[in-house]
């Protein structure tokens, strides 16, 4: 397989153009017919390359220091798994911080499809236990939290 077209090479790329905040570089690592699967949030997944224009100008807009770090990858054929930490300051001063696996299919070098679990990260909130109950409580009245 040329290197050019590895999935691990399509990560490393595209986190060089998202710490260079280069919004170019970063789209033209998708293919125009990308189509982008949020199985957490069915409702938030697209398909083209223009959503994912439309989605990092605001992220660089935002988050004007936001860098990537990708904590690991695994490749089988042309899928791509990779886990990624994504950290900045918004520009009101509040820090944000993602972390998450993405599933990318690679093909001639770009990504042609993903399943996206990148989330930003909760500092303080409930306990394992009460994130068990939540799940296995049929009632659909939140829980009183701890």
């Amino acid at each position: 397989m040329d290197e050019s077209n590895d999935p691990a090479s399509f990560v490393t790329k595209l986190a060089a153009a998202t710490n260079a905040h280069d919004l170019d570089a970063l789209v033209g690592c998708f293919a125009d017919g990308y189509v982008n699967e949020t199985p957490i949030h069915p409702s938030q997944g697209f398909t083209g390359a223009e959503q994912v224009r439309r989605n990092w100008t605001q992220l660089f807009a935002g988050i004007p220091d936001l860098r990537a770090h990708v904590l690991s990858i695994a490749v089988d054929r042309n899928l791509v798994w990779s886990e990624w930490e994504l950290s900045g300051t918004r520009r009101d001063g509040a820090p944000q911080l993602l972390r998450g696996v993405n599933i990318f299919t690679v093909a001639e070098g770009r990504a042609t499809s993903a399943r996206f679990y990148l989330e930003p990260v909760e500092q303080s909130g409930v306990d394992a236990d009460w994130a068990a109950a939540r799940v296995a409580t049929p009632d659909t009245r939140p829980l009183p939290r701890p």
